[in-house]
């Protein structure tokens, strides 16, 4: 249940956002892919201020864990048969 009401919560506050932007909502595509992409990045910032007080290797952190789930995971590589 608490899942639900945390969602809720971000959709109100997104909703929030957009009308004091003047976007009305469903947004138009480019705003709504510019704001998903900012979501992905949001979500990095608690862990990656987490990894900078606890001191540990930063630069791993964000290449091994965040780019994949910011850029997707690239398709694996085919072998072709000559």
């Amino acid at each position: 249940m608490k899942i639900y009401l945390v969602s809720l919560g971000a959709g109100l506050l997104a909703g929030l956002v957009y009308s004091l932007l003047g976007v009305r909502s469903p947004a138009p595509p480019v705003v709504a892919l510019v704001g998903l992409a900012g979501i992905l990045l949001g979500e990095q910032i608690v862990p990656i201020a987490k990894r900078i007080a606890d001191r540990t290797e930063l630069a791993r952190f964000v290449r091994e864990d965040c780019a994949p789930q910011i850029l997707g995971t690239p398709p694996p590589r085919q072998e072709h048969d000559a």
